[in-house]
């Protein structure tokens, strides 16, 4: 996206979204830090109290400073925070993706925050400062790292007489012996305002495919893999095997065919959804397992970045520094993991519990993939999700939908 485009998307959105000013010191003196936070703590009570809390635990060390943590939602995300970028207001800090992180670096929305780890940068992990580090410059600190894996209903399995799928000829396998049980084998959010990374962008990595080629200047989720991938969803949906609504269907647990007992498994679940299927179906009977293994076994697991963005003034820079230092410090983090099941990028931080989804998902991370980052990552999700959608329906092949995919994709990847 140029940064022509940027403002021009700025424009668009400004009337639906009310940004907020990011002045650098406030009426008393002291510099002001204004952070945009999501809810990654599912429980809004929860979440509003613990950063309340964090924001008056920093404020009572660093008394110089004001820190504004702003609650924001996921819905139109990318959206807002482009409006805040080209209208140079908005947030000094705010949560993102490593993806978001390279949009938004393409257009120099977001700085580089090596500064910020100076002493600190050997206490976290190598994945998730990888992640977020472009051309030899870091874009984010890491403040967590989301997980996901496959959750099962083993009362169904059980039932049946199957061991729990873990590979995709195991899901085929088992897919004809729940149909007769009037019970489908797997979910799928196959709605296109699902964010692929959390859909069939797994099912792709399985399949030993990419969505871009290596150096980004190409995509490639049109290969033979790809197809593979697309193609083992499409012959579920045939065989009845998924949800008859999968093409509209979000990744909401609640209300949805897996907490009625009708689906036996999803194949990419975070332990908040778990816990959400288990008050749903009962304690016992529902687990995580290892991710799901076509060619190769491969999850989405990324971390939370925060970013640095351009609006952050100069003269309050350091401050920016300090909250991030603070934010995403050991104390921190531990209590943020502890709130929201979240896991740790730092190397002195441990697991949240050691309970066995803990457990699971903390073995699981051996097999995450963070997305791949594009300045058009974006984009590219939002020409390939209908074409998925549309071969689910029967409109177009497999192949033929990640082939219409690929040459609008490209397209995109000429003109940014």
């Amino acid at each position: 996206m140029s940064a022509r485009l940027l403002r021009a998307a700025a424009l668009a959105v400004a009337v639906l979204l009310p940004l907020t000013s990011c002045a650098a010191q406030d009426g008393h003196g002291r510099r002001k830090v204004t952070l945009w936070m999501y809810p990654v703590i599912k429980d809004e009570a929860v979440n509003k109290k613990f950063w309340a809390r964090t924001e008056a635990g920093f404020e009572k060390t660093h008394p110089g400073i004001d820190l504004d943590i702003q609650m924001q939602t996921f819905d139109k995300r990318d959206a807002q925070v482009t409006a805040a970028l080209a209208a140079d207001t908005g947030p000094d800090l705010v949560l993102l993706t490593p993806d978001q992180a390279a949009t938004y670096r393409k257009v120099k929305g977001v700085l580089p925050v090596d500064e910020a780890l100076a002493g600190e940068r050997g206490k976290f992990l190598p994945g998730p400062l990888k992640a977020a580090t472009f051309d030899g410059d870091l874009y984010g600190v890491p403040l967590f790292q989301n997980i996901s894996t496959t959750a099962y209903n083993t009362k169904i399995f059980a039932d049946a007489g199957l061991d729990p799928p873990r590979t995709w000829d195991d899901v085929r396998k088992a897919a004809p012996v729940l149909a007769k049980k009037g019970i489908d084998v797997m979910d799928y959010a196959g709605s296109p305002e699902q964010t692929l990374n959390l859909s069939f962008y797994p099912l792709l990595w399985q399949a030993g495919g990419r969505v871009f080629a290596k150096g980004g200047d190409d995509v490639a989720f049109d290969s033979a893999a790809g197809v593979s991938a697309l193609q083992f969803l499409v012959d579920l949906k045939k065989r009845g095997a998924l949800p008859d609504d999968t093409v509209a269907r979000g990744p909401a647990v609640e209300g949805a065919p897996i907490a009625e007992g009708k689906v036996a498994m999803r194949a990419v679940t975070s332990l908040p959804e778990l816990q959400q299927m288990r008050a749903a179906l009962g304690e016992k009977n529902v687990r995580f397992g290892p991710p799901l293994q076509g060619k190769v076994r491969a999850t989405y697991g990324n971390p939370g970045l925060l970013s640095l963005t351009s609006i952050n003034e100069k003269g309050n820079r350091e401050a920016a520094y300090q909250v991030l230092s603070y934010l995403t410090s050991a104390k921190t983090q531990a209590a943020l993991d502890e709130a929201a099941g979240t896991f740790p990028t730092r190397t002195d931080v441990k697991p949240p519990g050691d309970s066995p989804d803990v457990k699971a998902l903390d073995e699981a991370l051996r097999y995450a993939n963070p997305g791949e980052p594009s300045p058009v990552a974006r984009q590219v999700m939002s020409v390939l999700a209908p074409r998925i959608q549309a071969a689910l329906k029967g409109d177009m092949t497999a192949k033929e939908a990640l082939d219409q995919a690929a040459d609008d994709a490209r397209e995109l990847l000429a003109r940014s």
